[in-house]
């Protein structure tokens, strides 16, 4: 199945979300989610490898940046992992695809660059100039 979806790419020629543009998106959000991991692994390795005693005050300051930085790049990547999760409940479900806002169709191309979308580029738009709104009060 998966040689199948290494192909494959969805088209509007197709019904919307039907079986296979599902599994193509399952098969994608599978493997993000598994690379995601892979980094994190491979974070906490290095950190572990890094957790050593720096004698010059500037190389433990470097450091400690450093690894600041990295803690945030990975507490953004679990938040990635839940939205991740979520979008495969919805292709479960059946709403994957679906705009939260409209309950209209999230056009494919949105999908394919943001595989975790939840409203389409319109109902994006709207949010983001909400947003903005309130935020400027």
């Amino acid at each position: 199945m998966l040689a199948k979806t290494k192909t494959y790419r969805p088209t509007d020629k197709e019904p919307f979300m039907n079986e296979r543009q599902r599994d193509y998106f399952r098969a994608r959000l599978l493997s993000w989610r598994e690379e995601i991991l892979k980094e994190a692994r491979e974070t906490l390795l290095h950190l572990q490898e890094e957790n050593q005693n720096h004698p010059d005050l500037a190389d433990r300051a470097s450091s400690e940046t450093d690894r600041a930085i990295e803690l945030r790049a990975r507490d953004r990547q679990r938040k990635l992992i839940s939205k991740i999760d979520e979008a495969l409940t919805r292709i479960d479900d059946g709403t994957y695809g679906y705009c939260e806002e409209t309950g209209e169709p999230i056009a494919l191309r949105r999908l394919e660059a943001r595989p975790i979308a939840t409203l389409s580029v319109e109902a994006q738009e709207r949010h983001e100039q909400r947003e903005r709104i309130y935020r400027d009060d």
